[in-house]
């Protein structure tokens, strides 16, 4: 017999039974006040900064508003230097390689988190986690269109397919409304289906040093030059060593077919903003295509009096010394987009001119109140005010700045919120 606190005996069978059902609730109560873990599935290429900027935008923004979980990064891409630059600034978070480190990542993560992509890039590799795991998944910025599942390389039912996978998330966060609406009307059931501003729009990278030097050798001063990004309709990837893309044809066809006009605006704009104000250019690339463009359809195209005063990069450079740069400027133009997103998202003016090709994901600008900076190219009536819109912010950039920081709002409270639900679903 065994005496209890009270001095009533307990026969050994019921002390032991009541020990061990302490000792479980002890390991329970444990288990309850650990760290939620979050496994991130993202970096999905290293060839464009936009791609690399998604990872760091939302280990960023779980860093800031969820300090308490424990991340962890499974990715498909973070060679050319980009695991390192994570590393460097999230030092915390382990990068999942190998199929061991992935079965330990199954086991001891509670909840996977999609990370933004132009679709839902990692339909599989979640399928996989909600099969293996039972455990639960969301969403955070993407676009969805019918678009990316119109090739023949995906079966006929891929859609549908996506449609339900994405019903079963606890939450998807759309980055354009046209997403949003289309998702909707496809009947997708995910209880919490919002707007939710990509992941990119929180990246805080620098690289200060480089940035530095770089303009330092250009005679490029704060604030006193603008950026211009070209780019062609379709990038072509196959110019690409080492991506080992085959070469498109008709793809490269279209490209060449619209490549000129599509850079006339471009092209005037740079020579206005030279001839009518004191601002130089910077001509710069997104992805590792378009330090060639750049050339060939604007630089190598100015009048001697404005190329004097226009500064081209030749070389691809990494997410954190574009952005540096970029937060010297007093602004961007051009037709990318994640370039722009990492402006706003810093509250750096910036202008996007899109076309049809690039899918719905341009029109989250009037999501966050940018309307008169957003221009359709295949609409005339857009071009025509493309030119006297960049010329009006070169003039008045302070105006400019107040317009982005407006917009730069908005996003952080959205992508606030964006949080707190993941947060409510952890628990």
């Amino acid at each position: 017999m065994i005496n209890d606190p009270t001095n009533k005996a307990l026969p050994r069978r019921d002390f032991l039974t009541i020990a061990c059902a302490a000792a479980a609730a002890t390991q329970l109560g444990a288990a309850a006040r650990r760290q939620p873990r979050i496994l991130l599935r993202s970096s999905w290429q290293t060839v464009n900064i936009g791609d690399i900027a998604h990872t760091p935008g939302v280990l960023a923004l779980l860093e800031k508003h969820l300090p308490d979980a424990e991340v962890r990064l499974w990715p498909s891409k973070v060679d050319n230097g980009v695991k390192e630059l994570l590393q460097a600034r999230f030092p915390k978070v382990a990068i999942v390689e190998g199929a061991a480190a992935l079965q330990t990542a199954f086991a001891e993560c509670d909840f996977l988190l999609h990370g933004s992509g132009p679709f839902l890039v990692a339909e599989r590799d979640v399928t996989r986690w909600s099969k293996e795991t039972g455990k639960p998944y969301g969403v955070f910025g993407i676009t969805l269109s019918d678009r990316n599942y119109s090739t023949k390389a995906l079966p006929a039912d891929a859609f549908r397919q996506t449609i339900n996978f994405l019903s079963g998330a606890r939450f998807v966060f759309f980055r354009d409304t046209p997403s949003l609406r289309f998702a909707k009307e496809q009947g997708c059931t995910s209880p919490i289906m919002e707007f939710g501003p990509d992941g990119a729009f929180a990246t805080d990278l620098k690289d200060d040093d480089r940035a530095d030097a770089f303009l330092k050798k250009h005679e490029l001063t704060l604030g006193k030059f603008l950026c211009c990004i070209p780019r062609l309709r379709y990038t072509p990837y196959w110019t690409i060593p080492e991506r080992k893309t085959p070469f498109d044809k008709e793809k490269d066809d279209y490209n060449e077919a619209h490549k000129v006009a599509d850079h006339a605006p471009l092209l005037e704009a740079v020579t206005e903003v030279i001839r009518q104000t004191d601002l130089k250019i910077l001509l710069c690339p997104e992805d590792q295509t378009q330090m060639k463009i750049g050339k060939e359809l604007l630089l190598d195209k100015l009048p001697d009096d404005v190329r004097k005063r226009v500064a081209w990069r030749p070389d691809y450079w990494l997410t954190g010394e574009a952005r540096s740069v970029y937060l010297r400027s007093a602004g961007l133009f051009g037709h990318e987009m994640h370039s722009p997103i990492m402006c706003i998202g810093a509250g750096v003016p910036a202008i996007v001119c899109r076309w049809q090709e690039q899918t719905s994901k341009g029109l989250m600008w009037r999501d966050i109140g940018l309307d008169d900076w957003l221009f359709d190219m295949d609409k005339p009536g857009e071009v025509a005010k493309i030119v006297p819109t960049v010329v009006a912010l070169a003039k008045d950039p302070e105006a400019a700045k107040k317009k982005a920081l407006k917009a730069k709002a908005i996003v952080d409270e959205r992508q606030a919120h964006m949080v707190a639900v993941l947060a409510k679903a952890l628990r």
